[in-house]
């Protein structure tokens, strides 16, 4: 595997990297009876972890707010996409012939693999080998400030709360099929509504409305 040779990674376990790129879809179809979400799973704690120690080193004075709205930043499902195609894990993705999946599923597959492939790196080789790949992967971004996601909801619960205001989020509407669909929410404060998003998840539709909101409040 060229990826492995161009971070200079000498695997034990051949077998937990490939594994890493098996998404469900081709392992239904060929027989096999392990894919790519195990790994993900415990990709998905390292990486924070190992974000999360860098960030709390970085700067005594940051509090546990601001260190928590960093990490969301940098372990985003956006930020882990750039991560993973500025690698080229994209290319080693196994799907099957059947699904055929949306733009958008393809994207967070692309994410997931990113996840999976620490997860084999860390029981393969460790902790600090997952260090050192990510020194060279998401470090750099973190230390650039590059800004992948705001997280809009907090800043606009710390005002309301400052403010002494409730807010809620309400759904308006859900339409499009299952595996595609757009959710609208409303930023409902103190009984108004004060803002209206779109989005392919409550999440994102909820971050949309919070964006709008701040601009009222």
């Amino acid at each position: 595997m060229q990826l492995l040779k161009e971070f200079s990674i000498k695997p034990n376990n051949i077998h937990l990297y490939e594994l890493a790129f098996l998404h469900e879809s081709y392992s239904n179809e060929n027989d096999i009876f392990e894919c790519y979400e195990r790994l993900e799973f415990l990709g998905d704690a390292v990486l924070d972890l190992v974000v999360s120690e860098f960030l709390y080193n970085m700067d005594s004075n940051l509090t546990e707010g601001q260190l928590t709205r960093m990490r969301s930043n940098y372990v985003c499902k956006k930020a882990i996409y750039i991560y993973s195609t500025e690698i080229g894990l994209d290319k080693y993705i196994k799907l099957g012939a059947g699904p055929n999946l949306t733009r958008r599923e393809i994207d967070s597959v692309v994410s997931d693999v990113f996840e999976s492939f620490i997860g084999a790196l860390y029981l393969d080789l460790g902790l600090e080998s997952v260090k050192e790949f990510l020194s060279k992967t998401v470090i750099p971004h973190i230390k650039n400030k590059d800004i992948f996601f705001y997280d809009y909801k907090s800043e606009l619960k710390q005002l309301c709360d400052q403010g002494c205001l409730e807010i809620i989020y309400e759904l308006i509407n859900e339409e499009g099929e299952p595996h595609e669909k757009t959710f609208t929410i409303a930023a409902i404060i103190n009984g108004k509504n004060y803002g209206t998003g779109t989005g392919g998840s409550k999440k994102e539709a909820e971050q949309d409305a919070a964006k709008m909101a701040l601009s009222k409040v």
